[in-house]
Parts: structure tokens; sequence; C-alpha cells
């Protein structure tokens, strides 16, 4: 099994290197193959490596020998070449599935959240009670797991709250409360699955979140579930629809802040700022700044920049996306300059402390500061260690690590092998 994944990883690396020394994107090379850039990405990041025909085809596409990807001689070679390698590709696909068979508890946990998710009776209750204000403080304290980047404790818990729930839904007479924090828990459940690239469940989860925000009727939580819409469909690069959903949301709720709950306050400036990510990723600036412009306004009326919060909005939140969107243009220089002071800022959310040592590590990266990019990931790993093992940081780690062809930086080249990414 060690062997299969090691193959499996190997296997990604030569794809990613070959993808890296010619300066090419995952999205760039999975549009010449005709494939989603999550396709390449999955094949880096060591998975689908049993897919014959897929490699040969990313094979030819960047110049990579074959017998790199454990693919045997051309089409054109004889019969018994041809077995051969069939025999060795079935050989992997067995192990692969006794791999997966004995995956951690992790992967168990993944399982019953998926479970918990999908359509159908409701799941078996957990025995726990099923009053509101019990119900309310478990939500709450889902959130607040998310905003401490606990996501190992929060997928353990989400499935028997999602499951206690859904029973109190069905036989309360406070439905419209109970569909409120349901569609809360489906929204975390989103953001979750974003953070762990799962997107196709991230659907999922969102397309429950809607249903439970509209039977609930409350304004906030409609937004809220707008908001993480619009975050699934910038993450499949849908960034066009994303972006004219949230200026739609946006509209209905905007104005008269000086007389708005905070509440009210933090779902539209969070929006707002899901709006600034998606137009940043879609290379949209004009809508970016618009975006930006109008969460600074509703910024000067909330403050709630604590694990704690409900929805977590505030101006050093505002700040953090304004930085993030000067890297997303490639703007290094003015997003380290943003940056400065935010480093002098005591930011209690461990997500946005983390947040903001990544984006510094894409600027320095973008700069070529391999150096500093790699002591800023570090200092994000020491806010939020989970954080920083998922997969968008795990990509900065490696693409900084194949930049040094001279291995200068033996202490990066360490990291990205804790990581499961070697260059």
């Amino acid at each position: 099994m060690a062997d299969t994944h090691s193959e499996a990883a190997r296997i990604g690396e030569v794809i990613r290197r070959a993808r890296v020394a010619q300066r090419r994107s995952q999205r760039d090379v999975a549009a010449a193959l005709g494939y989603h850039q999550s396709k390449v990405s999955r094949l880096e990041g060591g998975r689908g490596a049993e897919d014959i025909r897929v490699l040969r085809a990313v094979a030819q596409e960047l110049g990579i020998p074959w017998h790199r990807l454990g693919l045997g001689p051309a089409p054109d070679s004889s019969p018994a070449d041809a077995e051969a390698e069939d025999m060795h590709r079935r050989t992997f696909l067995a192990a692969s599935a006794a791999a997966l068979a004995s995956r951690p508890a992790a992967a168990a946990a993944h399982s019953e959240h998926i479970q918990s998710l999908l359509p159908g009776p409701a799941p078996d209750r957990t025995g726990g009670t099923l009053d509101a204000a019990v119900l309310r403080e478990r939500v709450g304290m889902a959130r607040r797991l998310f905003y401490s980047c606990d996501y190992a404790e929060l997928e353990r818990m989400l499935p028997g709250l999602i499951a206690d729930l859904r029973s109190a839904s069905g036989g309360t007479a406070d439905r419209g409360a109970v569909s409120g924090l349901l569609a809360t828990a489906y929204q975390t459940s989103t953001s979750l699955l974003l953070k762990q690239h799962d997107q196709g469940n991230a659907w999922l989860a969102a397309g429950r979140a809607m249903a439970e925000a509209e039977r609930c009727g409350d304004p906030v939580v409609l937004a809220s579930s707008v908001r993480v819409q619009a975050h699934v469909l910038a993450r499949e690069k849908h960034t066009d629809q994303a972006v004219t959903l949230v200026r739609h949301m946006a509209g209905q709720l905007s104005g008269s802040y000086d007389c708005r709950p905070a509440k009210h306050l933090a779902a539209v400036g969070l929006l707002l700022l899901r709006g600034v990510t998606a137009a940043g990723s879609g290379g949209d600036r004009a809508a970016a700044e618009e975006f930006l412009t109008e969460a600074k306004e509703v910024s000067r009326y909330v403050c709630l920049d604590r694990p704690d919060a409900w929805a977590n909005f505030c101006p050093t939140n505002v700040a953090l996306h304004e930085l993030s969107t000067l890297v997303a243009f490639g703007d290094a220089g003015l997003a380290l300059q943003a940056a400065r002071p935010l480093m002098r800022l005591r930011v209690p959310v461990p997500e946005r402390r983390t947040a903001l040592w990544v984006e510094t590590a894409r600027a320095y990266s973008q700069q070529g500061r391999l150096a500093d990019g790699y002591r800023a990931v570090r200092i994000a790993e020491s806010c939020a260690v989970q954080d920083v093992h998922r997969p968008a940081v795990r990509e900065l780690v490696a693409d900084m690590a194949a930049r040094d062809r001279g291995r200068t930086l033996p202490e990066l080249h360490h990291f990205s092998r804790r990581l499961g990414v070697p260059a």
C-alpha cells in the first residue's frame, strides 16, 4: 500500500514538474487536453493515476517520456508489451483499492459527513436534545470550529448535528428558526468541503443550504446561503455567474446601514467579500473594486472580529480580502504594502491570521522571494496547522520548492516533503 501511494505521488510529481518547467498553469494544460483544471490537480496530487488514457494524453501534451509515468511503450509496440503494461496498471488498481479500504478515521468521518447531506429520510438522531436553544449553541460551536481551523473535529461533529436538526425541523412549532439553523449547518458544511477541495459534494451542501434558507425566510440566512453558493460557483470557474448572484442579493439588502442590526450587516459584508473573491479570480478588476468599496462602507457600522461571532466581518476582514485581490491580479508589490500594517494588528480569528500569511507568501512567491515566502508559510502554519495542510497551500509550497532548482533552501524542500508534495 505504501508503494502504491508512493507510485501515485511520484507520477503526480513528474507531471507537476514538467508543467512548472514549461511555466504553464494547471488550467492551461487542462484546457489543452479538454479537461477541467481539477483533473490535472488530482493527477498532480497523486489521484487518478490509474487512468492510462489520461496519462498518455498528459505525457504527449507535456512531452514526458512514457516510462516516467509508469506507462509501457508507445501504441505501435508489440502486443506483449501492451499486455505487460495492462498487467502493471491492473496491479496498480488492485493495490489502490486495498489502500482505499484502509484509510484512516478521517476518511470515515468524511464519508459520514457526505452521507448526512444526501436527500431522503432524516438520518438517525444522536439521541441528544432537540431543544432549539441547545441546537443553536451546537451550530455556534460548529462555526467556532471552522474559524478556529479545527476541520477534523468539525467533520466529526457535522453529521450528528445535521441529523438532529433535520429531526427537529419536522417536529417543532418554530420550524422557521430550526430551518435557519439547518441552513447555517449546511453553509458550514459547504465551506469545509471547499477547504478540502471537494467541490462536487460542496454543490450538494450548498443546494441544501439554499433550500433551508428559503424555507426559513430570514434574509440574513438567505444572504449567507447565497454567499456559499457563489463560493462554489467561483471555485468551479463560473465567476461571471458568481458575481451576478452576489450583486443581485447584495442589491436587495444594501442601504440604511446605520439602521441595520449587526447580524444583517455582517451577512451583507461577507456576501460582498465573496463577490470580491469571485471577481478577483475571474480577472474582473472593476467588479472587485465595486464590491470592496461597498464592503468598506458596511464595515463602518459593524465589527464582529471574534471566533465565536455568528458571522465574522470587520474592517480587518475587508483589508485581508483587498490583499487577496491584489495577489490575484499579480500586484505583488502592492499586496506586500497592504500586508505590512495587517501584520502589526492582533487578528483574533485563526483562519484570518492564516489567510494573511498565506497571501503574503503568495505575494513573495510572485516576486521570486522564495525564502521570504517559505517563512510566511511557516508563520501561517503556527496560526493553524490544518489550514496550511489543505490542498491549495500544499500546491503553493510545491511550486515554490520546484522553482528552487538549485536547492538553496533545504528547509523549504524538507517542509514540502513533510506536507507530502516533494519537489
